[in-house]
């Protein structure tokens, strides 16, 4: 059976949620709801609630939004009884998390803006604390997920908003079931929805396997009583997926039942950082464990991580600014701290600081170890595991340290299971692939010289000769390259890059390029760069040594790395020359950083980490720095000219490959080295070599072929381009915006491709625009039949407008289409340019809300202006005027206050942030009836968006 109606779907899943043990209950409206409420309150709390209690109790959680209802959830509700007394009820019980009230219904209406029946509704103790959306087979799995969004807009508010504490939504077509935290609507993504497994990380997908294992009573209240996180900072609920569970739950089970060690394998990118706050926080809840103690390799990460553990729990962590403060957390009641390696070294080493913490020797400190693959192979490991007697140890690494790739040291070769013992949980890079938890990776080797015999350097597997891979020549081919294709691997600086060299010297030289070119007018990248030099640099070259970042290949605990004597060149201190570009940095920002001491040095890597995030850096010139323990989903292209391998190759690439949009398809790795072997060792030693064609994307002539075929089905839809018009059911429509929808998918692919061009396509440039347009001919009739009652099936449809954003078609661009346009005589030409600005206007999503301004200004002012460097001030006149006369028509038409209207306008453009109710409502001069306030606020606010995407957003004045 290829297609399961959705009823039986959802019938098919309540009988067997029945057979699992839950109570099924008939519940129609919020009546019923509350009703049922009040009952399951007192079962659970075994008291009898009088009307008027009942009543305080909802008045009291009838507050706040999806966030500060969850920490209602997991707090004791006041109430008065009839006897005066003050009392409390437990919404759900944490602690025993089995012991709750477990119920079931189906098509609970709600009423709010628009009236929603839900599919299937968890109830815990009377609360709906699950929600289930089903689609019938053969339907997208995101139709599920963008209806939640719209009952979320529609009527989760509604009434006492009891939906607004759902914890945990789970989608499903019967065949694809996926599960997510409650979160704001503009926190929500699909990339944020996961798939359950087992232990061994194989995909359980079809609804009634999840239902058996998720949706069991007492393991669908456990997650949400142990493994939803409430994030401080963000203000929102996080869920752990399936491997962070595994890993947490096999960690808690090692320290109840043994004293021994062992250690997380979770491919970087996996999400450590939540896995180990998660872990921590459960092990200092256990009455044997003294304390928890979080162990990061560097400085730098010591701010990073702390600023993430307290994100989950604001102040839970005190970070450790100095050893002495270390020493008193160490010595006083903090149950959880997070330190560096380095301090942990010196508290146990230094005489002033052992006779204040000998008394720990024998307690129970448990060591958990961030990044173990870097900072536990020399002699602290030992002397942390021999003064502590008691302690445990746990490491969480993404590429572990095996015999292959093990550097040597006065320990000799050692291996991360010679020091935390047992791999407790395995979770590999092309499980995260699979599991679309982290993208392939597209590499493209580039060839930067050829030698008298014409091998490329590309073909040549050691070529490492300095006299070649530092001739000018080479580094100037190279520097041309990523300017010329920097827009291309970024999708027009969408996102950022970061570029990895050999050491600080050939980093300078670079660096040096990039700036003096960017002097010269060739390009406007912002290039920032970071490294570390020695306080005594010239006594670490005399011995033929070089300061680099962190670690060498060869070496993870070694800091000194082999290179050449000094040089003419190289004659100024390598901190001048760092002085040097961090005051080209301090002009781009307007910052006021040095090298002068190591605070501000501290700051300007923060400062670095921070913009790199942002997007206001394009490029990042680095040595070893940021490639290991630096989290960036902004970031999709790595340029190599170093020659990685094994945990460092895996590590540095793993910067790219973060999840983020449908527009970030993949990271994108541009290396001008032979680095093809030490991939696939790489890949060899960390999944395997046949796991190589789900890590590396397929070559650009596959996605030509996978192009041509999806453009032939599109042309089975719709032969032509006038045939989308002629359409006249929705289910035509949404074929066709299915089909065109891979188009695009895959062009957002191909483009990044060095070689890409429509030449190579079957389909051309502007037929894939004419189409284009009628795509977005289609989202614009969704967004207006939005208005009507009856539910549209386009409604639900991803239209992915992110991926037909282009940045270089602009209101600029526009302007130097119009100036041309003056220049042409011919009356039929005129047109044809005329007609092709509509088109290329109507073509564009960020510009079809402008296309009525602008045809206007085509057709009524720009025959009258005379002179074409006028153009541009004309229409900046024009715009202003018809600006003025929009805001008043919305004044008059919704009887608004001009002035407040304009300062709310002000706000929201400079916050970016939509404006609040009571912001609208402050803009009425009469203010509506409570029945009539929450549309007329929705219809203002959208008003106020359309009015700004109109006359505001694009344009430069």
């Amino acid at each position: 059976m290829t297609s399961q109606p959705e009823q039986i779907l959802e019938n098919n899943l309540v009988a067997q949620l029945v057979k699992l043990g839950y109570k099924k209950v008939e519940i129609k409206d919020e009546t019923d709801l509350l009703a049922n409420l009040k009952v399951q309150l007192e079962i659970h709390n075994k008291v009898t609630l009088t009307d008027s209690s009942f009543q305080q109790i909802l008045n009291y959680i009838n507050k706040g939004n999806i966030y500060e209802r969850a920490q209602i959830l997991r707090d004791r509700v006041p109430y008065t009884d009839e006897h005066g007394e003050t009392k409390t009820i437990e919404l759900i019980n944490q602690i025993h998390w089995c012991q709750n009230q477990f119920q079931v219904t189906q098509q609970v209406s709600m009423e709010g803006k628009y009236k929603n029946r839900y599919d299937v509704t968890i109830l815990i103790n009377g609360l709906p604390l699950a929600q289930i959306e089903l689609k019938r087979r053969g339907l997208e799995l995101k139709e599920a997920f963008n209806q939640i969004n719209r009952y979320e807009r529609h009527s989760f508010t509604a009434g006492f908003g009891l939906f607004q504490f759902v914890q945990l939504f789970v989608i499903s077509n019967g065949v694809n079931t996926k599960y997510f935290a409650n979160a704001p609507i503009k926190a929500r993504s699909f990339k944020q929805t996961f798939y359950w497994t087992d232990v061994n990380n194989n995909l359980i997908t079809q609804l009634p396997d999840f239902t058996d294992l998720f949706l069991e009573p007492c393991h669908l209240s456990k997650m949400i009583t142990k493994y939803i996180v409430l994030n401080e900072s963000y203000r929102m609920l996080m869920v752990l997926r399936p491997y962070q569970f595994y890993a947490t739950e096999a960690i808690v089970e090692r320290v109840k039942t043994t004293t021994k060690f062992g250690y997380i394998w979770h491919t970087t990118g996996s999400g450590k950082t939540l896995t180990s706050f998660k872990t921590a926080q459960i092990l200092t809840n256990l009455p044997e464990v003294y304390k928890v103690v979080f162990v990061v390799d560097r400085k730098d990460l010591d701010y990073q991580t702390t600023k993430e553990f307290n994100s989950f729990s604001k102040g839970s962590i005190d970070g450790t600014n100095n050893t002495n403060t270390l020493v008193n957390q160490l010595a006083d009641q903090t149950k959880l701290i997070v330190t560096t390696i380095q301090k942990l070294n010196t508290a146990i080493s230094k005489t002033n600081y052992l006779n204040r913490i000998t008394h720990l020797k024998d307690q129970r400190i448990v060591f958990i170890f961030d990044e173990c693959h870097r900072s536990q192979f020399g002699k602290t490991h030992d002397d942390i595991k021999n003064f502590f007697t008691a302690s445990q140890m746990f490491g969480f690494t993404g590429t572990p340290i095996f015999e292959e790739n093990a550097g040597s040291n006065e320990f000799g070769k050692r291996t991360t299971a010679m020091l935390f013992e047992k791999c407790l949980h395995k979770y590999v890079i092309t499980n995260a692939i699979k599991d679309e938890n982290v993208l392939k990776f597209s590499i493209e080797y580039i060839s930067t010289f050829k030698r008298k015999d014409q091998i490329l350097d590309i073909e040549v597997e050691a070529i490492d000769e300095a006299e070649v891979m530092e001739a000018p020549q080479r580094l100037n081919n190279i520097v041309d390259y990523i300017i010329a294709n920097h827009g291309r691997k970024t999708h027009n600086k969408s996102f950022t890059g970061m570029f990895c060299v050999s050491s600080v010297e050939t980093l300078i030289k670079y660096y040096q390029l990039f700036h003096q070119k960017r002097q010269e007018g060739l390009h406007n990248l912002k290039v920032a760069t970071i490294f570390s030099y020695a306080a005594n640099e010239d006594d670490a070259e005399a011995k033929g040594l070089f300061i680099d970042d962190e670690f060498s290949e060869e070496n993870p605990t070694e800091l000194l790395i082999a290179a050449e004597p000094k040089t003419a060149y190289n004659s100024k201190h390598t901190r001048e020359y760092l002085d040097d570009f961090i005051s080209h940095y301090n002009k781009d920002f307007n910052t006021n950083y040095s090298t002068k001491d190591s605070i501000s040095f501290y700051n300007y890597y923060n400062d670095i980490a921070k913009r790199v995030k942002n997007k206001d850096i394009d490029i990042l010139l680095v040595v070893n720095m940021f490639l290991t323990g630096f989290d960036s989903k902004t970031l999709n292209t790595l340029y190599v000219d170093k020659n990685l391998k094994y945990h460092g190759l895996i590590q540095a690439f793993s910067r790219t490959n973060r999840i983020l949009d449908e527009v970030k398809s993949q990271g994108n790795i541009v290396s001008f080295r032979n680095l093809k072997r030490a991939t696939d060792d790489a890949i060899q030693l960390f999944s395997n070599l046949d796991a190589k064609e789900i890590i590396i994307m397929e070559p650009y002539e596959d996605y030509i072929k996978l192009f041509n075929l999806a453009y032939a089905e599109l042309l089975e839809i719709a032969p032509t381009v006038d045939s989308v018009n002629g359409f006249v059911t929705e289910e035509q429509e949404l074929e066709f915006v299915t089909a065109f929808r891979e188009l695009m998918r895959l062009k957002n692919k191909l483009i990044t491709f060095t070689e890409f061009s429509f030449d190579n396509l079957q389909m051309e440039e502007q037929t894939f625009e004419d189409y284009k347009s009628k795509y977005l001919d289609l989202y614009d009739k969704t967004k207006s039949d939005g208005k009507k009652e009856l539910v549209s099936i386009l409604d639900d449809i991803d239209f992915e407008l992110e991926l037909i954003h282009r940045d270089e078609v602009n209101v600029s661009y526009i302007m130097r289409l119009l100036t041309q346009l003056k220049d042409e005589t011919s009356e039929q030409e005129l047109e044809k340019q005329k007609q092709k600005i509509i088109d290329i206007i109507a073509g564009e999503s960020q510009l079809r809300s402008k296309r009525e301004l602008i045809e206007k200004f085509i057709n009524n002012h720009l025959p009258q202006i005379e002179d074409n460097d006028l153009v541009e001030e004309k229409f900046d006149e024009y715009l202003k005027e018809e600006r003025k006369a929009a805001i008043e028509e919305l004044s008059n038409e919704e009887n608004l206050n001009q002035i407040v209207l304009e300062q709310v306008i002000g706000n929201y453009l400079f916050t970016n942030k939509t404006p609040l109710r009571d912001e609208i409502i402050a803009t009425m001069q009469q203010r509506p009836s409570l029945k009539e306030r929450a549309s007329t606020t929705e219809r203002i606010t959208n008003k106020i968006i359309h009015f700004v995407e109109t006359f505001i957003s694009g344009f430069a004045g």
